[in-house]
């Protein structure tokens, strides 16, 4: 895919890097890309100090206008109302975000685009604003979140799987999941940033000050920190091996009281992403200690590859997608396995096998997963455009920036 002109609403820019991130800097080597903050996917709470916190930075995100943050990235935050599930709400958002793309599109010189989403709630927009062609990135399974209203949710993902034109999943459970919906669906599994985390195995790369006098072994975790990591086990790992040091690096997204208070337990908070390497090359074990909810069946954690890719043994509870890939990871059905799964871990420490692990991933870079992406993206583009013009050999689409109506 060159030349391309893309459009896209995803996470929050400046946010903790996601696969959101990683697809569109690839993306954007050879096209451009107009990224748009978020749209909420739920209602803000009032009481809440990093919501009030969230509206005001939007607020000022939005006054600030289209920010271009690298050679052919622009960062827009759109000016919407925050109810997701309101009908009228939702009808003025419509106008707002088609008035605003309009004026960007026109600015930025974007006539002919692609219209992309890596969020559940744009069913509204999908065939709107005049896109060549609609890409579903579905990252999760938004319904099983327990902040949002997942009936609702669920409602609005099908509507969004249904209308557009081809969608990814990166979990071999979620997409069979959407293609029900979408025969158009494409299992499009993580990539990883190798040149970065294989940086960890360098001799002259330094182990953080903050874990490099900690005991060995360093069993180590970076990511959110949300009600869906096991706080129940890493506990119990703790209290069982109080001579081991545990690592938890990210934001704290809940209550983790309980876990700062056991002495062998290091709650970091968030660090950059660039950092990360560093800190694996401190790790001797990367965990995934995830909660086997219902949502968790259809993830697939960045972590894995990142773990890897740094050459680190990878314990991980029985997240499906994990569970396909016992070759490079030790996969535990509770905690006496996860427990003697880190001890045999821990024995395939040595440079020779950080380096193999490495090596195991070297070809699942970004890179490549995205012109697999591309070569199907551009399939289904050729195959639409051949339709459209079977029905109308002479048309073309329109542009809309020139006919935006006010909602009723």
């Amino acid at each position: 895919m060159t030349g391309e002109n893309i459009i896209c609403f995803a996470r929050d820019w400046h946010e903790t890097p996601t696969s959101n991130n990683h697809v569109m800097i690839e993306l954007a080597k050879r096209n451009r890309v107009l990224w748009i903050n978020s749209i909420s996917t739920r209602t803000p709470s009032l009481q809440s100090g990093r919501d009030v916190r969230k509206i005001f930075r939007k607020l000022s995100e939005f006054f600030r206008g289209a920010q271009q943050v690298d050679e052919r990235i622009w960062v827009y935050t759109p000016l919407v109302l925050p109810f997701p599930h309101s009908p009228v709400a939702r009808r003025i958002n419509l106008f707002l975000v088609r008035l605003s793309i309009a004026i960007l599109r026109r600015r930025l010189g974007m006539r002919e685009f692609q219209l992309w989403s890596f969020l559940p709630n744009v069913s509204d927009f999908i065939g709107r604003l005049g896109e060549s062609v609609s890409v579903y990135y579905c990252v999760d399974e938004w319904a099983g979140f327990s902040n949002i209203d997942s009936e609702r949710m669920a409602l609005a993902e099908s509507r969004l799987c249904r209308s557009a034109d081809i969608v990814f999943a990166p979990a071999r459970t979620l997409a069979e999941r959407k293609r029900v919906l979408n025969s158009e669906t494409q299992f499009a599994p993580h990539g990883v940033d190798h040149a970065l985390f294989a940086g960890a195995l360098r001799e002259d790369l330094s182990v953080p000050a903050d874990i490099a006098g900690l005991p060995k072994p360093i069993v180590g975790f970076f990511g959110t920190l949300e009600d869906w990591v096991d706080q129940d086990l890493i506990s119990h790992l703790a209290g069982k091996h109080p001579d081991w040091s545990f690592v938890l690096i990210g934001r704290k997204a809940v209550d983790i009281s309980r876990l700062e208070q056991m002495q062998n337990i290091h709650c970091l908070g968030r660090r950059e992403h660039s950092d990360l390497p560093a800190y694996c090359k401190g790790f001797d074990v990367g965990i995934i200690p995830y909660l086997l909810t219902d949502r968790l069946k259809y993830v697939s954690p960045l972590k894995r590859f990142e773990f890897l890719a740094a050459g680190l043994p990878v314990v991980s509870t029985a997240v499906p997608e994990i569970v396909n890939d016992r070759d490079n990871c030790l996969v535990a059905m509770n905690h006496a396995e996860f427990d003697e799964a880190v001890q045999e871990a821990l024995r395939l420490t040595g440079p020779e096998d950080r380096r193999k692990r490495s090596e195991s991933v070297r070809s699942a870079t970004w890179e490549n997963r995205v012109a697999d992406l591309s070569a199907h993206v551009m399939r289904v583009k050729s195959r639409k455009c051949q339709r459209q013009n079977r029905i109308a050999p002479d048309s073309s689409a329109p542009d809309i920036s020139a006919s935006i109506t006010p909602p009723r």
